[in-house]
């Protein structure tokens, strides 16, 4: 059951979006327009709403004043996932075949709008934060609580995603490109998350699921922490424990109940859709299907045959649930639409194959389980920390039921990426893994000679789009190598 659907009124639209081509901008082409929309507790309520809507993106099937280019999270598999040796397009054309072969350009049509959709999050949020006063005096730190980590969410995608970006804080004037266009280094901008971040864990309870919650805010800190340039893996693990001892989650026993039984008790944070209503649900589940099947013509996510090695040597009861082989290609199964069924031939999807309603999954407890494992290997090779190994069992007891409980002695960063990358296989974590671990030139040259692709270091990060550049008239700076 959904309890909240990020649902934004025209005028929100019209207020918080730009018209303009510059994308960094986030002043509406006039602030007497803002200024008379805030005007009440209410106001300022569906601007925080309004933020989680950006986030949550346009479903392709639907025309809103936004326009297609805030495609929020919706494409977020094609940035991340594809660009590891765990999935790839099922084609070699289009601009979304270019991220699993490494030769994703400054013009590709999917970065760009991701990039787009963040800074629209971020432009949202910082009207809110302009505005906080108008609400009520006892929602004021609660609404800027949620702008901010709403905020720091998003520019701990993009930092991750292309490393110095503009770091926007504040309303500014369309024409203050110094302000819109000056890439700030990582450690500044990491330094502004943690803050937004810290706020977050200070203000909020833990009362939503499909809004930004302490727990939310700790996991993505604690996650921020051992992403940074200087790590913080005692600050990680502290607020990894903090959510296990609050006794607010816990893991599903059936691993399918936590993709499909929506707002269960291991989620901690996920952007929400509905089903079969194109205004409010998402088509990137449509995006998991083949040539030969209801859905996409290109077909997306096709697990790579060393995912699916590990899947049947380390995967358990996760496997089934996780992806379908057909013939002899394997294809992703978690977030298939309501109705899906696979047993018939050719596979049936349901009614609504592009307008799906599995939620976007953001952090769940499984991951937080895994990063306190994570935090208590630190900088070493691996751990026997009791409370780590604690951790590691109860994912593996999961997953392998008939034989729990599976004791462990130790476990190693390599049995660790493994174990992450099964349990939250096509969930958006894997290339963000091996970047965190170290990792991602080695692993992710060996899948490209395997597959026959090109590989250079460069591919570590994505170009700045070029229409970004172009529009800040050359002030933004490319990344190296593009």
């Amino acid at each position: 059951m959904k309890h909240i659907k990020y649902i934004v009124f025209m005028i929100t639209g019209v207020i918080f979006h730009s018209c303009s081509d510059d994308f960094l901008n986030p002043l509406p082409e006039t602030a007497v327009a803002v200024e008379s929309f805030f005007q009440s507790d209410a106001d300022v309520l569906a601007g925080v709403i309004g933020i989680y809507d950006a986030l949550q993106g346009v479903n392709e099937n639907t025309t809103t004043n936004i326009g297609d280019a805030n495609r929020g999270v919706q494409f977020e598999h094609l940035l991340t996932e594809h660009r590891t040796d765990n999935t790839r397009n099922a084609t070699l054309e289009g601009s979304k075949s270019d991220f699993h072969r490494y030769v994703v350009n400054a013009n590709n049509v999917e970065s760009e709008d991701y990039y787009q959709s963040m800074y629209e999050v971020i432009f949202r949020a910082n009207n809110i934060l302009t505005f906080i006063d108008v609400a009520d005096v006892e929602n004021q730190a609660k609404y800027a609580a949620e702008a901010k980590f709403l905020r720091a969410y998003a520019y701990f995608n993009l930092v991750r995603l292309y490393s110095d970006v503009p770091l926007v804080t504040e309303v500014v004037g369309p024409t203050d490109n110094e302000a819109l266009f000056t890439r700030i280094p990582e450690a500044q901008i990491y330094a502004q998350i943690v803050e937004d971040l810290q706020e977050a864990v200070n203000v909020l309870d833990n009362s939503a699921k499909a809004r930004a919650s302490k727990a939310a805010a700790q996991g993505i800190l604690a996650k921020v922490y051992m992403t940074q340039p200087n790590k913080n893996y005692s600050g990680a693990s502290q607020l990894c424990e903090e959510i296990i001892n609050s006794g607010n989650f816990s893991l599903e026993s059936n691993y399918s109940d936590v993709f499909y039984d929506e707002l269960n008790d291991e989620i901690i944070f996920a952007v929400q859709y509905v089903a079969g209503n194109s205004a409010e649900s998402q088509s990137f589940s449509s995006e998991f299907t083949s040539t030969f099947r209801q859905g996409r013509e290109d077909g997306q996510n096709i697990v790579n045959d060393n995912l699916v090695a590990d899947f049947v040597a380390y995967g358990g009861n996760r496997t089934e649930v996780s992806y379908v082989t057909f013939n002899t290609t394997s294809e992703v199964a978690k977030f298939l639409p309501e109705g899906t069924d696979l047993s018939v031939t050719p596979p049936d999807y349901g009614l609504s194959a592009r307008d799906a309603g599995n939620d976007y999954i953001a952090l769940r407890y499984a991951d937080v389980l895994l990063m306190h494992v994570e935090a208590a290997i630190g900088d070493g090779t691996s751990t026997t920390d009791i409370g780590a190994l604690e951790s590691f069992q109860k994912i593996r007891d999961r997953a392998f039921p008939d034989t729990a409980p599976n004791t462990v002695s130790s476990v190693s960063k390599t049995e660790l990426l493994r174990e992450r990358r099964v349990e939250l296989a096509f969930e958006n974590q894997r290339w963000f893994d091996l970047l965190r671990f170290g990792v991602a030139d080695q692993v992710l040259s060996a899948h490209a000679e395997e597959m026959g692709y090109v590989f250079s270091s460069r591919a570590l990060l994505l170009p700045i789009p070029a229409r970004e550049i172009n529009i800040s008239g050359g002030l933004l700076t490319q990344n190296p190598g593009y």
